[in-house]
């Protein structure tokens, strides 16, 4: 079905969530605390949790149908995959929060923020759409801010220090399972906010 489309693909808001709000995706979104979340937050806009392994995402959907929540709904696929899943200009914003840092240099065209993503969002994503990554990964924020600069992206926000950042917002203080774990050992949780160039 992903080589001929999804069925979905461009029929995200109309058909699945029945509305025509903001589409915002969270990639790598583990057990889905962040999309549901974000949904509690934001009632009139739409998310859409992605993750590959359906056990994480299994928390995050119950929880949702728990609470009767109608704007959040997940995804099961592997990243690449995205473009099959999404029109173009079909997504208005993107999170990825806490993905894997893949610190090995074989492994880095696995960063969720590698150039290779970054040309399928930009597929996907309306133009002048903000890109969020929030990380406990020191290396991944500087290597995504070494990818945004030198590729002529639009770097909007920055910090290695999100709670002690006047830039912290309600939204951005959702807290993830390992999210926690990392604050209770003390460590900086670092934010980016960015556009991608045309």
């Amino acid at each position: 079905e992903m080589k001929e489309g999804f069925h979905l693909k461009g029929k995200w808001k109309k058909e699945f969530f029945k509305n025509d709000n903001p589409l915002v995706l969270e990639l790598g979104c583990g057990m889905g605390e962040y999309s549901v979340g974000l949904a509690d937050k934001c009632p009139d806009k739409n998310f859409l949790g992605v993750d590959i392994k359906g056990a994480r995402i299994w928390q995050g959907a119950t929880e949702s149908l728990e609470k009767d929540m109608k704007n959040v709904g997940f995804l099961r696929i592997r990243i690449d995959w995205i473009e099959s899943c999404f029109e173009e200009g079909e997504v208005d914003e993107i999170w990825i929060t806490f993905p894997d840092p893949q610190m090995k240099k074989r492994r880095g065209t696995k960063r969720l923020t590698h150039p290779g993503f970054l040309k399928r969002y930009k597929y996907i994503l309306k133009e002048d759409a903000p890109i969020h990554l929030k990380t406990d990964s020191q290396f991944l924020h500087g290597f995504t801010l070494g990818v945004i600069t030198g590729k002529g992206h639009k770097l909007e926000d920055s910090t290695h220090d999100l709670y002690g950042s006047p830039m912290v917002r309600e939204h951005m203080e959702i807290k993830t399972h390992y999210e926690q774990i990392y604050l209770d050992k003390g460590m900086p949780i670092t934010y980016l906010r960015f556009k991608l160039a045309r």
